[in-house]
């Protein structure tokens, strides 16, 4: 018996707008929300809502419709959701329906899409409360599952989401974290008791994310009886079959004309052809299965480019530069009475603002160029440290501001109630 674990990721940054040094300390408006350019953020949440979220959660519904049996889950960033709440509200509600089924799971991550995992453990924790609180007010479940930005896992995190009360935590199935092992079983985290690891097929998920449209591929067309036959084939090999991957690859990344959506839609029938087979989501898994043994990762991993680790964000100067002075800055920031001033701490913590740095080329680059706002790794830097530097002025003034507060407050006079 093998189960079938669908988990799409939905996240969509607010990219910040090319922001001068013209600009420090005259327009703190730092993103790209209405330019009325097409890389703006109104502009890419209501294509992509076109392109992949509606037409795909409609396929979504009606395969569950057609096969009970069906089910998937998702993890949605809270800066996401914010968008499609401005944007694009049509986009919730299908979300909503596809809740209504029963079939479908949500789980959490740190509201901002953040890499504040590696960085600040109380920051890390406020996000991901944050994310459990917009999933309450929007949908009305609190996850019990969590997954990190990227897939970036260690037994660090595993264990920070462990004290945070998850029953489950989601990884990449990286061969080098692997060994001889499979990633079609549970494994526990190593030096964390409560909490259980699932972990991504990254042959079998890519094949649908990167390899479908690839016609030099040698499997290439990718049919749904042909992908059946491969999850089939794990039967007394594995307990669950773990395909991750962004919802963009519905429509977006591999587009309509390439028959994703006739894949999507025909796909759930052909693997349930199998008598062995069955679908689940993440809660299910760890419910029903019991571990395989303990894996230890002590150093990160994450889904993204060849080498599966930190390198897309971390990997050059710059973004090591951009990353060290937000956090920083942070430090003060995140202690003054400022709410603007932190939000806007926070949406700069967005991963897609490092990755869109990343100086990789190859195949791996052209990865990085996808909905980035900017003609260079470079250009992305320099609008981005013009941003740090607006952010530094505004933090002196919030802080002298706040300073006067304080003052004003010990030299007024005492109430008679008081003495």
């Amino acid at each position: 018996m093998t189960s079938v674990c669908f988990y799409f990721q939905v996240h969509q940054p607010l990219r910040v707008r090319k922001y001068r040094i013209f600009d420090v300390g005259q327009n703190s408006s730092y993103f790209n929300d209405e330019s009325g350019t097409s890389l703006d953020n109104k502009a890419i949440i209501e294509k992509v809502a076109g392109k992949c979220y509606l037409p795909a959660n409609a396929t979504l519904l009606e395969n569950i419709k057609n096969n009970p049996e069906f089910k998937v889950s998702f993890s949605i960033s809270g800066v996401a959701l914010e968008q499609f709440e401005k944007y694009a509200p049509e986009v919730i509600e299908s979300f909503k329906n596809l809740m209504n089924t029963g079939n479908v799971e949500l789980l959490s991550e740190t509201y901002y899409h953040s890499l504040a995992s590696i960085y600040s453990e109380e920051e890390f924790v406020n996000q991901v409360n944050l994310h459990r609180k917009k999933i309450q007010d929007i949908f009305g479940v609190t996850p019990s599952v969590f997954r990190n930005t990227e897939l970036i896992y260690s037994n660090e995190i595993a264990k920070m989401a462990g004290k945070m009360g998850y029953k489950g935590i989601l990884a990449e199935g990286a061969d080098h974290i692997l060994g001889w092992r499979s990633p079609a079983f549970v494994y526990k985290p190593a030096g964390v008791e409560n909490i259980k690891l699932l972990l991504k097929h990254y042959r079998l998920s890519d094949d649908i994310a990167f390899r479908f449209s690839q016609q030099s591929w040698k499997s290439w067309p990718l049919t749904a009886p042909k992908f059946a036959d491969w999850v089939s084939s794990h039967n007394g090999n594995g307990d669950t079959i773990n395909l991750f991957m962004d919802y963009e690859t519905f429509g977006e990344h591999q587009w309509e004309d390439t028959g994703i959506f006739e894949f999507l839609h025909y796909l759930p029938e052909e693997i349930l052809k199998n008598p062995d087979n069955n679908f689940a989501t993440p809660s299910e898994i760890i419910d029903r299965y019991e571990t395989k043994g303990e894996l230890d990762v002590p150093y990160y991993v994450s889904w993204a480019d060849i080498e599966r680790d930190l390198s897309a964000w971390t990997g050059n100067d710059l973004q090591k530069e951009a990353l060290n002075t937000l956090y920083a800055l942070g430090k003060e920031i995140i202690h003054i009475d400022d709410q603007k001033l932190i939000e806007d701490w926070r949406r700069l913590q967005t991963s897609d603002h490092f990755y869109y740095m990343c100086t990789k080329f190859w195949n791996d680059g052209d990865v990085h160029k996808y909905f980035s706002p900017y003609e260079s790794p470079y250009e992305a830097f320099i609008a981005y440290m013009n941003v740090m530097q607006d952010m530094r002025l505004r933090l002196e003034v919030a802080k002298k501001k706040q300073e006067h507060n304080i003052s004003l407050h010990k030299m007024r006079p005492l109430r008679f109630s008081e003495v």
